[in-house]
C-alpha cells in the first residue's frame, strides 16, 4: 500500500494520505503528470514529494500552499545570491520561532508571514 500518515491542515488531523500522480491532481499540466503527490482522502488537498518519495511537508490548503510558495521564494532570494547560507537562514528562523523551522511544515498563513518578517528584520539590516 502506498498510503502515508500525514497531517492535513484543513482536516486538522493526521490522515492516511493516498499516493497519486500529477495526472490525478493537475490534469492540464503535462509537465506534472508523472510527479508524485499525497492526497488527503477527506478534503482532497495534496502535497508534493521529494525525489525519495517522502512528502514535502504537511498537506496544505490551497491558500496555505500559495503562502508557503511566497515564503520559500522570499527565503531563497537570500541564500541564492550567495550572501547567506541556507542553513544560516533556517537557523535564524528556528532560533527566533523556538522550533525547527521548515516551510513545508507551516500550518498557517500567519506562520508564513511571520517567517518573512523575521527574515526582513534580521537580514535586510545588513
Amino acid at each position: 500500500m502506498n498510503n502515508k500518515l500525514i497531517y492535513c491542515v484543513k482536516c486538522k488531523t493526521r490522515v492516511q494520505a493516498e499516493l497519486c500522480t500529477g495526472a490525478d491532481i493537475y490534469k492540464n499540466r503535462p509537465d506534472l503528470l508523472y510527479k508524485n503527490f499525497y492526497k488527503c482522502p477527506i478534503c482532497g488537498n495534496y502535497v508534493g514529494t521529494h525525489f525519495n518519495g517522502e512528502p514535502l511537508g504537511s498537506i496544505p490548503t490551497p491558500e496555505l500552499r500559495q503562502a508557503r510558495i511566497k515564503t520559500h521564494n522570499y527565503i531563497d532570494n537570500f541564500w541564492k545570491n550567495g550572501k547567506y547560507s541556507r542553513k544560516y537562514i533556517y537557523q535564524i528562523l528556528s532560533k527566533t520561532l523556538g522550533y525547527t523551522y521548515h516551510t513545508g511544515l507551516t500550518r498557517s498563513i500567519d506562520e508564513c508571514e511571520r517567517a518573512i518578517e523575521i527574515i526582513k528584520k534580521e537580514l535586510n539590516n545588513d
